[in-house]
This record gives structure tokens, C-alpha cells and sequence, in this order.
């Protein structure tokens, strides 16, 4: 058969859905970095590692998300014809999970879940419809001392990923509840908290009007909300004005005297009071959060949005069990952190996790370099033995491409002499060692940095 007349192969395009993406090594590279972080942070506050499905029963998401949220799911029937949702967030699951595992976890639960989400929202920057988050909850227990340990994760976990100049935002659903029902507007409060959380995209005037328009709110009592949220001065004088505006007012002096717990016991614990900022605008989108809430903001790019947000939910679980499960907790937007952390030019991208490679001078000698490959490996040096017979030069432009910190070489003089040729890529200066001091010189430069 000629080639003519050979079926022709139609090529499909390969690309990506609008929203998606592809890894390359060196941005997986540093994302699995950041994860590793955010586990050793969880651990170390004594958080257990759990998962769920990707998919829940659509019954399970609904409810608790917000309109807006519904309308981005993805939402199909399976080959049972049962109503699925691939899941938006790593709440709502992890509320399924704790009552339907309550009897084997007991309580108060502390868990850390680190998992994929999917949201159908308009991609932009830092904005994907599939992500990364990095959760921490403690539910079954409505504990102040829970809200403070959050925030204490928080801080820690911005600190160990690199990072000073950031400002965790917190603010308190029960203050902003409680100056809606002194005002007759609680049952709006729902519509009016999530106009309210589009302040920063859509601006003052933006705000009014959503208000106006989704829950009939007058200008006035538009401009009055507004007032409350542009309240100044530090977060003890905020506080103090916020008593005044509520006096009477039992449930929202409830969360004016949470909030000052949380912010005086921080602070005493060694969190910079220049990190904090009692932010009487945010509301948080999702309907669930009943009490405390945070957002974290990059100083030096608060465009992205906050990169760590959360709160407090004492009524998720209801939806579930009959029993009171209060939690609270919060979720690192990773991907959204590494589109920032990658444009602001503050990470090490590399090809390679290993940080040495061992170049073959001598197709006979292969079995000694690969008996030092695994030498190093078992003293804890990741290594590349080069895989392929090809030139020296050729190898080390390989070495160069990859980001390895150190090459490995030896040819027939240097097996004679029983010695390596280790060369530090980045100076450029090149030594002879034995074995063992090789192996002593690698372990004592790439040790991590005391911090």
C-alpha cells in the first residue's frame, strides 16, 4: 500500500481548557515546595492529614455556598444518573466528613487537607478554575482559643513560606451581623455581606448600588453600612468606637470583645501588630462564616487578592448532624500564591530536584558510577546519574539546563588516583576529594539554611 493511499491520521490540537493549566517541572517543582511547607506548618500546631472525593453528591454542596458559588459548579449527572459536583472548596466536604466520621475522630478535630477544587469562574490573574488549596480546621468547639491559634497559623505559615511584608486582615461576622439587625436589615444580611465582599472589584459606589438593587436597600442606609466599614485608627480605637456603635446590642459586643481577645493574645504571642489590621469591609462571599474572618494580602502585590483566607463556621455542619459542631479555619490559595510568588520573582526556578549530577567520562566504569549515585543517595544527597552515552560538553550543558548545584566527574586519572572531581556550578571552582570527603563536602553545602 502506498502512502498515498495510507489513512490519514487526523492530529487533535493539543491544548488546554480555558482556566486550566499544565505544570512544567520547575513551577511543580516549587508548588510541591509550598505544600510541603504549609504540611510541616499544619503538623507542627498538631493538625491530622485527611481527604475526601473529588466528587460529593450535589445535595451535599448546596446550600451553604452562595448563589454566586452555585452557578460555578461543576455539575453533571454520572453514569448512575445521580446529580454530582466536583467540589469548590474544602469546607463544606470536610463538615460531610466530620459528622459522618464523628464517633472515629471525636472532639475538637483538628484536620489539614491539602486537595484540588473546581470552580467554573472567569480566569484572570491568579485566577484559575482548577486549583490548588491548602486547608486547617478545628471543629467541635466554639473555643476562642481556636480563632487565635488560626490566626497564629496564619502568620506562621506566611513567615516559613518567605515571606514579611504581608497583612492579615481580620474582621468579625457577628460585629457586622449585629449593625444590620440594630438597623432592621438582618434579614438581608445574607445579599448585603456579599455586595459588600465585591468592595475592592467594584468600588463604593458599585457596592450601594448591588446593595440597592439585590436587597432593596435604600442610599442611605447603604451609605450608613459603609460608614461602619470606614471606621480609622488602630485596632484598639476601632474597637472602642465599634462599642459605642453597638451599644445595647448584646451579640455584636459579643464580637467586639472576641475580635480584642483574639488581637491582644496575638500580639502578646509575637505576632507584629504592624501584620494585623482590623478591616471592617471584608465579609467573606461564602454564606457559612458565622464569626471571625481573615484575608491575607502581599504588601507588594495586593493586586492578586488575599492568598490565605478563612473563619469561623458554627452552623455548617448542621446541615448534616444534629449535633453541634462549631469550626473554624482557613485555606491557602496555593496557586494563586505561586502566580504571584513567580511574578514578583521570588523563587528558585529549577528543572531538577536533584542538586548533583554524575557525568560519565568512562563507559566501562559504569558500574562506579552508579555505585556512587547511590552512596550519595543513601547519605541524603538527591543525584542524576546522566542517562544517556554523549559528550562531555553535552552533558554539562544538560547540568546547566537542569539548575544542578554541583557536577560530578571523574575519568581513568582520577579512578587511578582513587579520587572525584567535584565542581561547584555556580562559582565555577573545581577540587579533588576522596569518597568520603566528598560525600562530608556535598552533605556539609547543601544542608538547609538554619532559619
Amino acid at each position: 500500500m502506498s502512502s498515498k493511499e495510507k489513512t490519514k491520521t487526523t492530529l487533535i490540537k493539543p491544548q488546554v481548557l480555558k482556566g486550566f493549566r499544565d505544570y512544567l517541572p520547575a513551577q511543580m517543582i516549587a508548588r510541591e515546595g509550598l505544600m510541603e511547607t504549609a504540611r510541616e506548618v499544619y503538623r507542627s500546631f498538631g493538625f491530622s492529614p485527611i481527604d475526601t472525593p473529588a466528587l460529593e453528591r450535589t445535595e451535599v454542596l448546596l446550600g451553604k455556598s452562595g448563589d454566586e458559588t452555585e452557578k460555578q459548579m461543576f455539575r453533571f449527572r454520572d453514569q448512575g444518573d445521580r446529580d454530582v459536583t466536583m467540589r469548590f472548596d474544602l469546607t463544606i466536604p470536610f463538615a460531610r466528613f466530620a459528622a459522618l466520621h464523628l464517633n472515629e475522630i471525636g472532639t475538637p478535630f483538628k484536620r489539614y487537607h491539602l486537595g484540588t477544587v473546581w470552580r467554573g469562574e472567569n480566569p484572570g490573574k491568579g485566577r484559575f478554575r482548577e486549583f490548588m488549596q491548602c486547608d486547617f480546621d478545628t471543629i467541635g468547639t466554639d473555643s476562642v482559643m481556636s480563632d487565635i491559634e488560626t490566626l497564629l497559623v496564619i502568620h506562621e505559615l506566611m513567615c516559613r513560606l518567605g515571606f514579611d511584608q504581608f497583612m492579615i486582615h481580620m474582621n468579625n461576622r457577628q460585629i457586622l451581623n449585629g449593625w444590620l439587625d440594630k438597623h432592621g436589615l438582618l434579614d438581608q444580611a445574607t445579599v448585603v455581606l456579599r455586595a459588600l465582599d465585591k468592595i475592592l472589584k467594584i468600588g463604593r459606589e458599585g457596592v450601594i448600588a448591588e446593595m440597592g438593587a439585590q436587597a432593596g436597600i435604600a442610599v442611605e442606609q447603604a451609605e450608613g453600612i459603609l460608614r461602619l466599614t470606614e471606621l480609622k485608627g488602630n485596632a484598639n480605637e476601632m474597637l472602642t468606637q465599634l462599642e459605642a456603635v453597638l451599644a445595647d446590642h448584646e451579640s455584636g459586643l459579643a464580637g467586639v470583645k472576641r475580635t480584642r481577645t483574639i488581637f491582644e493574645t496575638v500580639i502578646a504571642a509575637g505576632v507584629p501588630e504592624e501584620r494585623l489590621k482590623l478591616d471592617l469591609s471584608i465579609a467573606r462571599g461564602l454564606d457559612y462564616y458565622t464569626g471571625v474572618i481573615f484575608e491575607t494580602f502581599l504588601t507588594e502585590r495586593p493586586d492578586f487578592g488575599s492568598v490565605c483566607s478563612g473563619g469561623r463556621y458554627d452552623n455548617l455542619a448542621g446541615m448534616f448532624t444534629k449535633q453541634e459542631l462549631p469550626g473554624v479555619g482557613a485555606s491557602l490559595g496555593l496557586d494563586r500564591l505561586l502566580a504571584a510568588m513567580i511574578e514578583m520573582d521570588c523563587l528558585e526556578l529549577r528543572e531538577c530536584p536533584a542538586d548533583v549530577i554524575v557525568t560519565i567520562m568512562d563507559n566501562d566504569r559504569l558500574p562506579e558510577y552508579y555505585r556512587l549515585g547511590q552512596q550519595l543517595r543513601a547519605a541524603g544527597i538527591r543525584n542524576e546519574v546522566y542517562p544517556e552515552d554523549k559528550q562531555f560538553k553535552k552533558q554539562m550543558k544538560y547540568a546547566d539546563r537542569k539548575g544542578f548545584r554541583f557536577a560530578i566527574i571523574a575519568g581513568s586519572d582520577e579512578f587511578e588516583q582513587g579520587i572525584w572531581q567535584v565542581k561547584d556550578l555556580k562559582a565555577q571552582a573545581q577540587q579533588a576529594l576522596s569518597e568520603t570527603e566528598l560525600i562530608a563536602f556535598l552533605k556539609s553545602e547543601l544542608a538547609p539554611a538554619a532559619t
